[in-house]
């Protein structure tokens, strides 16, 4: 996911709006109510270090920064006005980057990326467990861990699991993989990461975008985290696939002289996942079903939705497979240390999400909708006073909702709900019911008076979609969203607040591409040919029909496509009587197909061949739509 946001952006002004007195006081309250006594994260997150880089900006080839290690030394001391304390805490803690001993074989690079480098050292050489989001944050892991430990090989990678953030920054081990190093991965991973977000990729990048505050700067007014590390780094990203899956739990490998043990974990955070641990060290990686704060059922970009009970059942046999550790590494934030602390934590971690299934699930069977759920589920007290508890990523309202819809899907089983009218025919008649945009402005006014933000946004919203050029509704509206973020203790609310605020204001920032990715050169003909089919325009194709086949020799595979009735099929094989077979290599049609290169070239040169209607594949790519990169979402 990662993939599709690399890019930087053009940054608007400072906004003039402060806090208000019901913001002020609610992170008043925020920091009465927090177990701020509890000092143990300061001491997991700083324990070990060794040294960062001496210049804070990460580059790329072309000189383009890709990562600022500099971007968060504003988060230090009192919280500001403008940042819940909790959450301002939090990123104080994830602000501490560098190089960090863990063990005395095992090393983590945090701070670099979003999340964590970890560093095993084998017999021969280094094991590199998740390799980051980019080739650029990697390799300046990598450097620093040769500049202060010493350069050798890279005798095996490990992937936990099928997230970008994990597996995108292996070209920078490349040139340093020994002969024949495994990479080993969980079952199912190479079909989870490249086909988790390709059906809907665009819309999760845009979506994402919000999610992670991809427009806004770093500050005390805009970006602060995004609840599991900093921020999504810019550069470049790769796919290398695993050479060896691991199928069950309880396998055992011996990597470089290494003895490693894995829990297998399917369909909890991702849909391929792994823990992992090295029992001769006594040490557990919980990769990232556990973490510094509650996770995603459904992450707000959107994916499919986690099974919180499997999260929570999987917490449980980690209790027991990693029974006795006495160190805990994650893929995201900081370790913990001794055994009673790690017995505690996955306890009361488990039980978070034990609590959110059950309890949802319980009301859900008593009749209650998803919202009304969100409205009154709490986490125990003994549980909302633990830190790694606490909504800096994942939220207990959205989470709620989320397993409501793992069970019973979106509708709610109100007639009403059947056929919803659309955000802007909506707009309209409920701000003309109301008396007009001047009275829901007015209506909305008063609210904002009292500090009852949500109300006041969502009168707002309805005359934002009745009326896009009403400034005035927009500017309200935008002031709303800052006075929430302001005072949201999760980071991706904060973010997602604040980028609507941003999109009302000023418009929708572009974000220029600076990165390149070989995921899409990954995708298996299969794949590509499921995502043009969500590309094909019936309008365009009309009452036409076409038949075309493909082979691709680097593959020694054919394929037919044929479109009809509007819709795109695909089969293995040549089937029928194609109207033209195209004999080409599959990245040079990837490149084509979903680059822009055109493959006149290729025929030209003889690297690719056509036989019958030449414009064949011309006309299928005339049929195909482009999807929208930067489509509104706060405004129609």
């Amino acid at each position: 996911m990662a993939a599709l946001l690399l890019g930087t952006t053009v940054h608007a002004a400072p906004d003039p709006d402060t806090p208000t007195p019901t913001t002020l006081a609610a992170n008043a309250a925020a920091l009465a109510a927090a177990p701020m006594a509890d000092k143990r994260d300061e001491d997991f997150a700083s324990r070990g270090f060794v040294a960062t880089r001496t210049d804070p900006l990460i580059k790329d080839a072309d000189g383009r920064v890709v990562w600022n290690l500099d971007a968060w030394k504003f988060a230090s001391g009192k919280a500001p006005d403008t940042v819940n304390p909790s959450l301002w805490r939090h990123t104080g803690l994830l602000a501490k980057s560098g190089l960090f001993k863990v063990t005395d074989r095992i090393w983590q690079v945090r701070g670099f990326d979003i999340s964590n480098l970890t560093f095993v050292r084998g017999d021969k050489g280094w094991i590199v467990i998740d390799t980051g989001t980019t080739t650029e944050t990697a390799r300046a892991a990598w450097d620093l861990v040769a500049d202060k430990l010493g350069k050798a090989p890279v005798t095996a990678v490990i992937y936990t699991h099928s997230h970008a953030d994990h597996f995108g920054g292996t070209g920078a081990f490349l040139a340093d993989l020994a002969p024949g190093a495994p990479i080993v991965a969980p079952k199912g991973f190479r079909e989870a990461a490249v086909s988790e977000n390709v059906i809907a990729g665009p819309a999760m990048a845009r979506r994402a975008a919000y999610q992670f505050g991809v427009p806004l700067d770093p500050a005390p007014t805009g970006t602060v985290n995004s609840g599991i590390g900093l921020a999504v780094p810019v550069g470049t990203q790769t796919l290398v696939p695993p050479t060896q899956e691991i199928e069950t739990t309880g396998t055992e490998l011996v990597l470089d002289g290494v003895k490693v043990r894995f829990q297998v974990t399917p369909s909890t955070e991702a849909p391929a996942e792994m823990n992992l641990g090295f029992p001769d060290w006594k040490v557990a990686d919980l990769a990232e079903n556990a973490n510094v704060t509650l996770h995603n059922i459904l992450t707000p970009r959107g994916a499919q939705i986690r099974n919180a009970r499997g999260w929570a059942q999987g917490l449980t046999e980690a209790m027991d497979f990693f029974a006795g550790a006495q160190v805990m590494i994650t893929s995201h934030g900081w370790p913990r240390f001794g055994g009673g602390e790690i017995t505690d934590y996955l306890g009361k971690h488990r039980d978070a999400y034990a609590f959110l299934h059950d309890q949802t699930v319980r009301w859900m069977n008593k009749g209650l909708t998803g919202p009304e759920i969100a409205a009154r589920l709490k986490l125990p007290a003994a549980l909302q006073k633990e830190w790694f508890d606490r909504p800096y990523y994942g939220s207990f309202a959205f989470n709620a909702r989320a397993v409501y819809q793992y069970y019973l899907g979106w509708y709610d089983a109100n007639p009403v709900h059947l056929v919803p009218l659309p955000p802007e025919e909506g707009g309209k008649r409920y701000v003309e019911a109301m008396g007009g945009a001047t009275r829901v402005r007015e209506l909305a006014q008063a609210a904002f008076d009292k500090g009852d933000y949500p109300w006041a946004a969502e009168l707002l919203d309805k005359a934002v979609f009745a009326d896009p050029a009403d400034q005035a509704t927009r500017a309200l509206l935008a002031r709303c969203y800052r006075q929430m973020a302001w005072a949201s203790e999760n980071a991706l609310w904060r973010n997602m607040y604040l980028t609507g605020a941003q999109e009302l204001t000023i418009g929708i920032k572009p974000i220029e591409a600076v990165g390149r990715s070989t995921i899409a050169a990954s995708l298996p003909p299969g794949d590509l040919f499921d995502v043009l089919a969500t590309r094909i325009d019936p309008d365009k194709v009309g009452d036409a029909a076409l038949r075309l086949a493909f082979t691709f020799p680097d593959r020694n595979a054919s394929f037919t496509l044929v479109v009809a009735n509007g819709v795109l099929t695909h089969r293995p094989g040549v089937v029928g009587t194609p109207d033209a077979t195209l004999t080409v290599k599959y990245p040079d049609l990837v490149a084509a197909l979903l680059a822009g290169k055109p493959l006149g070239p290729k025929v030209a040169a003889g690297e690719a061949t056509v036989a019958g209607d030449p414009l064949a594949l011309q006309k299928l790519v005339g049929w195909l739509d482009r999807p929208e990169a930067l489509f509104p979402i706060v405004t129609p």
